[in-house]
């Protein structure tokens, strides 16, 4: 098998080609922002292409709108008519969950009416919403691909600095939000794309990825905690007086500000379902438990 691969030098990128390269798969890697791209895309023999590459969210919101629906959404377009005109298989988009839905009541599943917010999540439902619209030949496949939170061994982002707060011996000092997160390890997430390549009857559609189980923010605390051998320092400040200062941070460069403090504290359970029914399994092969424990074993090895 032959892969294309676009955003390769991301945390998903690496670990996705050095994952299938072990294991005997050629991986091309296609870079977007050469303005020939195409010209290489043509040389290219492939079975797949996993388009990965896209501007992520900037929670200090300093990116302005219009540079996400560039990349987001008009570069998806372009590589995806590529896609239309050649012989390769299987086209993977990796969307996210905000495309459809910044907050989540109960449990995220794939047909929800997606409402984004933002530009990062409007650019990335614009995508999707062209290329559902195209009319696909037989024999290929479009698969769209919504993860929520990807962790891995190095991976930096808000779990990095959740550990950094713990491994200081600070209190943890939103302890009163009480919530539920879906998490997606990257062990899982190489899982479900290998399993969809080989599974030639699973149908083209939009897929959720998420770990089987959830965890609180409290539980990840603990968790860092444990693993530093501290004793856990939970803190229960009002709800309340910490959304009032925070305001502070979406003015002033600050740690915590508004997004950051969404992120920490808000329910976002995402279903795996409709996934694992294609696939014919029952469970992924990596705990949402064991998946963030290697995470932060990785965070001691580095600190």
């Amino acid at each position: 098998m032959n892969l294309m691969v676009t955003g390769t030098s991301g945390f998903v990128g690496q670990n996705l080609s050095s994952y299938f390269i072990a294991n005997g798969i050629q991986v091309s890697n296609i870079s977007l922002r050469n303005l020939n791209w195409q010209k290489q895309f043509n040389t290219v023999q492939s079975d797949a292409i996993i388009h990965l590459a896209g501007k992520a969210h900037d929670t200090s919101n300093t990116s302005s709108a219009e540079d996400y629906f560039k990349v987001n959404r008009d570069l998806t377009i372009s590589l995806f008519e590529e896609f239309f005109k050649s012989d390769i298989r299987d086209f993977f988009y990796f969307s996210s969950v905000k495309a459809v839905a910044d907050t989540v009541d109960g449990k995220l599943i794939e047909d929800v009416v997606g409402k984004p917010i933002t530009p990062y999540g409007q650019s990335k439902l614009q995508a999707e919403q062209y290329l559902q619209a195209q009319p696909l030949p037989a024999g290929k496949r479009l698969f769209i691909i919504r993860p929520c939170m990807i962790h891995g061994p190095g991976n930096k982002g808000n779990l990095n600095l959740l550990y950094q707060i713990v491994k200081k011996g600070l209190p943890w000092p939103l302890a009163a939000f009480q919530n539920q997160r879906s998490f997606l390890c990257i062990d899982n997430l190489i899982y479900l794309i290998e399993m969809m390549l080989s599974t030639l009857n699973v149908p083209s559609g939009v897929y959720n990825f998420a770990d089987d189980e959830t965890l609180s923010t409290n539980d990840l605390v603990t968790l860092i905690a444990h693993s530093l051998d501290k004793a856990p320092r939970l803190m229960h400040i009002s709800p309340r007086l910490i959304k009032s200062m925070v305001r502070v941070g979406d003015v002033i460069p600050m740690p915590l500000n508004s997004e950051r403090l969404k992120k920490l504290t808000e329910s976002y359970v995402v279903a795996n379902d409709k996934i694992k029914n294609s696939l014919g399994i029952d469970r992924l092969p990596v705990t949402a438990f064991e998946g963030l424990s290697k995470t932060i074993a990785s965070f001691n090895k580095i600190s």
